[in-house]
């Protein structure tokens, strides 16, 4: 049993070196109010003046301090970086490294200093903990943590909620569960209205690690003593309630002997309490201490073992993950490359092994953009879309030029058809950006990889290869996109097997030209042979839409009587807009240009041509737009997709593995560097630590 509170003291050993909290040993945590003699219990403990003292808050940071119990004849534990430290007592702090302290005054500056280096001098307070230890062949082996005494009201440099961080700077310690809450109260104060009881209640509620001390017994006013609270009749304690009595002010001043004010303690304690003075006192309070430890330890001991080892795996994992130290760097940088360039293609291909489940990424996403977002956006995409019917009448008389139209005309079809295929150019050229859009992302995807992180230079170098290799492909890819658009509208190929709706052209020209036909022998037989020589018929074809005017007679009499050489006059029956005086300027009847407006009523004719044009423009447009669905992913994959993909790591090698810039790319980060450094540490530590517990066999523990 003797044997485990060293232990311990290996292991605090070795996790201090390492600055860590992560594994909490077993310890004695010491709380009490501010001047209720924490400092004086600990000093009879160790039998010696090394604290600071004073009035007011003195301990301002805690005190990790582990007592050794070292033989004067004990080479072992008195040698000391090769040497054999020959004081019968003596210190080390952890801070200052190897520095052996034989001058207990000393001790008590150094405290002081390295309390005022972090707290200030104006009673400040730090959580940063001061580590010493303390070898004498007068202690019993303990870890005991001094806390500052908690106060309610700021002083000096103070903060305002000063309460509120000793309460949290406590709890800290007081909270861990392998921990022994050594509680003090002052004896002239009343027990029910102690803070350190308070405290150990919140987080030991069963009193099953609490062990209350009560100081300061010889100042209680005449006429009053302990004895209800220590033998628990006012306030039970589990582990047991044990007085002391500290070194007065004057006691302190005077400089007398720890030896001495225990034996008046001894002699105190006989008089006023005779039946219970072997179970009080600041040696029964040691000799307890040391044997609630122990057994403390040996309650802890098997879970420990198990998180040190636990704790072990994981930052073995950690380091694995680091990676080791770079011994052959071009090899390196080519097993980097590689890695990189199967994690993108297999991204793209959907063959990683860490498939993502929260989004779609890669290949999948890049199926998305084809079939959904641009196939839909294809499918929103109206063939007769900014296409008025006006706009169809109006192409159909502007391909007649100055002719009336006989039968519509196929030109107005192509123009019109050409310019609904040109509103596909847009969304394909869209769709190639989205795609490239993703092709970018891929790469932070695939950046996550820990020697992206552990190589931040050659994770940009990376970076901007790739991104260069796509910014190169994207205007060829763009314009293979606009040529496949290009090539629909350069060949309206009215002969494709999918065009239904061709019959209607050959229908409506039949249609016309037998209709002419009729309305001209109508017309003909309607014509009034009696009429006046310079009668103008109108012969209208389709409800007016063609209009055929002709001189019937009297041209060649007019120009028989007058001769080749004469003047041709008006004549009183001819139409004054037709024939005109060559010595005088023809006349511009028409006012304006003509225009169409949406109130316009088209005739029947009129309705049917445009009818017929637009079933023509739907018919081919959904051809076109089936044909460039299937072949703008095509050329996307051919151009940007595929390309990059096959041409990704050789692309790499020739822009990154160049000799004069290997070691420059596998500098690692700073962050990377550090965290090893911390994990590594903290791994030999946790395997020391293992090794540490696993030299306690069982026999030890009971």
């Amino acid at each position: 049993m003797e044997s485990l509170i060293p232990v311990i003291n290996k292991l605090q050993d070795v996790f201090n070196t390492v600055g860590t909290e992560t594994i909490q040993l077993p310890q004695i945590v010491v709380i009490g109010a501010q001047s209720s003699g924490k400092s004086s219990v600990l000093e009879n403990l160790v039998g010696r003046d090394f604290l600071p003292r004073g009035t007011g808050i003195v301990t301002r940071r805690p005190l990790v301090l582990q007592l050794i119990y070292t033989p004067k004849d004990d080479r072992e534990m008195r040698m000391q970086e090769g040497e054999i430290v020959t004081a019968e007592e003596f210190g080390k702090f952890l801070h200052t490294k190897n520095k052996i302290y034989t001058d207990f005054d000393e001790i008590r500056r150094e405290i002081e200093n390295e309390t005022e280096r972090m707290s200030g001098n104006n009673k400040g307070i730090c959580p940063e903990p001061i580590h010493l230890k303390i070898f004498s062949p007068k202690v019993l082996t303990l870890t005991l943590v001094d806390l500052p005494g908690i106060t309610k009201v700021p002083v000096g440099d103070q903060p305002e909620d000063i309460e509120l961080q000793i309460r949290e700077m406590c709890m800290t310690y007081i909270s861990n569960p392998n921990s022994i809450i050594l509680a003090l109260t002052a004896g002239n104060t009343d027990i029910a209205t102690s803070e350190a009881i308070k405290f150990a209640k919140e987080v030991d509620p069963e009193g099953r690690r609490t062990l209350a001390v009560i100081t300061k017994l010889d100042l209680m006013d005449q006429g009053t003593d302990a004895m209800d609270v220590l033998c628990g009749r006012v306030i039970p304690v589990k582990l047991g309630i044990i007085g002391v009595i500290n070194r007065s002010q004057a006691d302190i001043n005077n400089h007398k002997e720890i030896s001495e004010a225990l034996k008046d303690e001894s002699s105190f304690l006989s008089k006023k309490y005779p039946g219970i003075a072997n179970r009080n006192g600041s040696a029964y309070l040691a000799r307890t201490l040391n044997r609630l430890l122990m057994h403390h330890i040996r309650d802890c001991l098997p879970e420990l073992k198990t998180r040190v080892n636990v704790m072990a795996a994981q930052f073995q994992q950690l380091m694995n993950s680091f990676g080791q130290e770079v011994e052959d760097k071009p090899q390196l940088l080519l097993q980097i490359i590689t890695r990189f360039a199967a994690a993108y293609c297999s991204t793209i291909e959907g063959t990683s092994k860490h498939i993502e489940t929260t989004e779609l990424c890669g290949g999948a996403r890049i199926c998305y953009i084809f079939h959904e977002t641009f196939g839909r956006t294809l499918e929103g995409v109206d063939a007769m879309g900014g296409l008025t019917q006006i706009d169809i009448l109006t192409a159909i008389r502007n391909a007649t030029g100055p002719r009336p139209a006989l039968f519509v005309p196929e030109i107005s079809f192509e123009l019109l058809v050409k310019r609904q295929i040109r509103r596909l150019e847009e969304p394909s050229l869209r769709c190639v950006e989205l795609v490239h859009e993703e092709m970018q992302r891929i790469i932070q995807h695939c950046g996550t990889q820990q020697e992206m992180l552990r190589f931040p230079k050659l994770h940009e170098r990376i970076v901007d290869v790739v991104t260069s290799l796509l910014r190169r492909r994207l205007p060829i890819t763009n314009n293979m996109v606009e040529n496949l658009v290009a090539i629909e509208l350069s060949y309206i190929n009215t002969k494709h097997p999918d065009f239904t709706e061709a019959h209607l052209i050959h229908r409506s020209m039949t249609d016309s030209s037998e209709e002419f036909k009729r309305h001209a022998i109508q017309q003909r037989e309607q014509v009034n042979r009696n009429d006046d020589r310079m009668r103008t018929p109108i012969v209208t074809v389709n409800d007016g839409s063609l209009k055929l005017s002709q001189w019937v007679k009297g041209k060649t009499e007019a120009v028989q009587q007058n001769g080749p050489n004469t003047n041709m006059v008006q004549t009183s029956s001819a139409p004054s807009s037709v024939i005109q005086s060559p010595a005088r300027k023809g006349l511009n009847l028409l006012d304006e240009v003509p225009t169409f407006t949406t109130s316009r009523k088209l005739s029947q004719r009129e309705e049917r041509d445009c009818l017929v044009i637009e079933r023509l423009i739907k018919s081919y447009f959904l051809i076109v737009r089936k044909n460039i669905q299937d072949s703008i992913p095509k050329a996307i994959m051919h151009f940007l997709v595929n390309h990059c993909k096959d041409n990704l790591q050789s692309e790499l090698v020739s822009h990154l593995y160049k000799q004069e810039e290997i070691c420059r790319l596998l500098e690692e980060s700073e962050h990377i560097a550090a965290r090893r450094k911390e994990a590594s540490e903290m791994l030999e530590a946790l395997q020391k630590a293992s090794q540490i517990i696993s030299e306690i066999r069982e026999t030890h523990l009971w």
